[in-house]
């Protein structure tokens, strides 16, 4: 196989009739005047899997490194051509983002059940504890009911209610109650603890914001600490107080990622793979407002963050794009880099607004490529966007 590279143009052509006829087949390039226009992943695939010669017009060879030196320009080839490469390695067919030109129905959204809730006006005084970030009830009745009727605080011991009488309760759970009941601190007000979660958590109001959102429609949210998360979550009518005494586990967690936040995708892919080693679903919460810098906005405008439209499975074969629909949109990614909340948002609301799903496509240092599938959920009365993002191998 033979493949022709215009330098002028930036341009890869094939022309080659018998190869022409086998690429069309799999769905490789575009027709143009009887050839086939390919773009830069594509060429370094044939180049690399199936041993495609490359020449310029003046015929000189190019390897690998000299064709991939033609587009050093596009951002993340790398991440790019990895990606490409292990889904056509699959058998699948990928095509550039040029060819998204309709409105497709193929992004599920999950729903939530919520239930409006109101609490009880407790006339309550405790004691905050700046250091540990927890205030502490000492009135074991009224202790014992948060804790029985809302689960809210830790009454006595862990999973071991008869032994002690105080109540713990967390940063977030204090906050809330003295947001949301009668609940008074001896040596703090609302500021004061606000500021002490502050000087830990530099996003605590919007990790607060996040917990208010799901507490306030019937949800129960506790410590992830032991998955690597923010919260472990519970569905409406959850209670740590069972007739059959058996303790109930959470099924879900919640990271908080806002919008004005990076992290490097290793350490955000790490959550998400303890969280799946655990069976629980990973929700990620993107708080925060969106970016307002003008020149950004203009920059951005017609800017996107995805890279391919994906074909995937049907029965009895694979999809295509001469009798089926793409069913995903790849946002290529590699181990080292860093994703922004607000990047990762707009990508997401990109595959809403054309509805196909998200598919989180990281290669890492190996060039091995890990799948994430990005659903949305549907919330009933929440203020903030909410993801299940499931670890998926296509």
């Amino acid at each position: 196989m033979a493949v022709t590279i215009n330098i002028k143009k930036n341009e890869i052509r094939v022309t080659d009739p018998s190869s022409i006829g086998v690429l069309s087949k799999s769905f490789y390039g575009v027709m143009d005047k009887g050839e086939i226009i390919l773009f830069p992943e594509e060429a370094l695939y044939l180049a690399d899997i199936r041993n495609a010669k490359c020449y310029d017009d003046a015929g000189n060879l190019y390897s690998f490194n000299d064709l991939a030196s033609l587009f050093l320009k596009h951002k993340k080839l790398m991440a790019r051509y990895f990606t490409y490469k292990d889904w056509r390695d699959r058998g699948l067919i990928v095509r550039p983002m040029n060819e998204l030109n309709s409105k497709y129905e193929r992004s599920p959204i999950k729903k939530y059940p919520s239930k409006k809730i109101t609490f009880d006006k407790y006339a309550i005084d405790g004691l905050f504890f700046e250091d540990d970030l927890i205030s502490i009830i000492d009135e074991p009745i009224i202790g014992k009911e948060l804790y029985d009727k809302y689960w809210i605080g830790q009454f006595a011991s862990y999973k071991a209610e008869q032994r002690g009488n105080i109540s713990k309760l967390d940063i977030y759970e204090t906050l809330f109650l003295l947001n949301h009941s009668n609940y008074k601190l001896k040596n703090a007000g609302k500021k004061e603890v606000q500021k002490a979660g502050l000087k830990v958590h530099k996003n605590f109001n919007l990790m607060y914001d996040v917990y208010e959102d799901w507490r306030l429609i019937g949800f129960v949210l506790k410590t992830g600490f032991k998955f690597g998360t923010h919260f472990r979550l519970y569905f409406p009518g959850a209670s740590p107080t069972r007739s059959n005494k058996e303790w109930i586990h959470s099924k879900h967690v919640v990271h908080i990622f806002p919008k004005s936040s990076k992290m490097i995708i290793s350490e955000w892919a790490r959550a998400i793979r303890v969280a799946h080693s655990v069976k629980k679903t990973f929700i990620l919460a993107i708080p925060g407002e969106e970016e307002k810098k003008k020149e950004e906005k203009t920059k951005q405008k017609n800017a996107s963050h995805l890279d391919f439209l994906l074909y995937h499975r049907v029965k009895g074969g694979i999809e295509t794009p001469k009798d089926g629909q793409p069913k995903y949109l790849m946002f290529s990614l590699s181990e080292e880099e860093s994703i922004g909340g607000q990047e990762l948002s707009e990508a997401i609301q990109e595959c809403a607004d054309v509805g196909l799903q998200l598919l989180l496509a990281i290669a890492d240092r190996e060039t091995s490529v890990t799948y994430y599938l990005v659903k949305r959920i549907d919330l009933p009365g929440s203020k903030y966007e909410y993801y299940e993002i499931d670890w998926v191998q296509p």
